[in-house]
Order: C-alpha cells, then structure tokens, then sequence
C-alpha cells in the first residue's frame, strides 16, 4: 500500500437527504480514514459524528423532505477535516442551537444533543450557517494522540 502520512487527499460525497443515507455516509467516511490507520475508538467517534451531522440536516434543514447533503472528509498527516453541508433551512442562532438540550423539533422527539455529541467526539466543531440558504458543519480530529 503507498504511503499516505502527510499528503493531503479529500473525499467527497454527494447523497439525499434520506435518514437511510446516515449510514451510509458514516461507513464512506470510516473506510476513507482508514488510510490514517486510526484506532477503533477513533473510527467509532468519527462515525457518531458524521451520524449526528447528517441527521441534523434529514431532519432540521430539510425536514425530511427532499435536498442534497455533500460531506468531504480530508486527511492531512495527523489531521482528519469533515465537513457536511446543506442547502436548507439554516440556523438562525447558532450558539442557541449548539446549546445542550436545545432542540428545534421538540415535537418530533428530538433530544437536542446532536452538536453536544459532535463536540464530544471531535477535537474541534464549527458552524456557519445563513436562515434560507444553508449549514456547513466543520469537524476536526487529530488522531493517534
């Protein structure tokens, strides 16, 4: 196998805004790590991170119904970059979303964690969102430490 360690390569999907397609994109982002031999601890917390960013955008940026969601995930030595966008609803209070507990669709039995569990499973989360035209949802982790 060629080395990889310290070239940066990028991955990008493009999928529907179907709940079905989490599963999906956590895998596809799981097997384009693997490249960074990381550990299984390390898989699993990418792969909830992954899992809570595109269901925020299945749930609260088209709710549920249809759009595009693109992930890109990038390795650069140490340093695995995730980013998933959407062209949705976006946030209209960033820091109020990103609270714990906080949930725009208490209706639907959301429990309002989703960017708690981001922050606790990535080294770094940032959110740019713009009400109307979208969210971009940035996480960071550097493995092997």
């Amino acid at each position: 196998m060629e080395e990889t360690r310290g070239k940066k390569e990028t991955m990008r999907l493009e999928i529907e805004s179907l709940s079905c397609n989490e599963a999906f994109a956590r895998v596809a982002v799981a097997a384009f790590m693997a490249r960074m031999d990381p550990t299984v601890e390390e898989v699993d917390d990418v792969k909830t991170a992954v899992s809570e960013a595109v269901t925020n955008c299945v749930i609260h940026a088209y709710g549920g119904g249809e759009g595009k969601i693109w992930i890109q995930a990038e390795v650069e030595g140490s340093l695995l970059t995730v980013q998933v966008r959407d062209s949705g609803v976006g946030i209209s209070d960033v820091k109020k979303a990103m609270e714990p507990l906080y949930t725009g669709k208490p209706e639907a039995g959301r429990s309002g964690m989703g960017f708690s569990f981001m922050e606790a499973f990535m080294d770094e989360v940032q959110v740019d969102s713009v009400p109307g035209e979208g969210t971009v949802v940035t996480m960071k982790k550097k493995l092997g430490q």
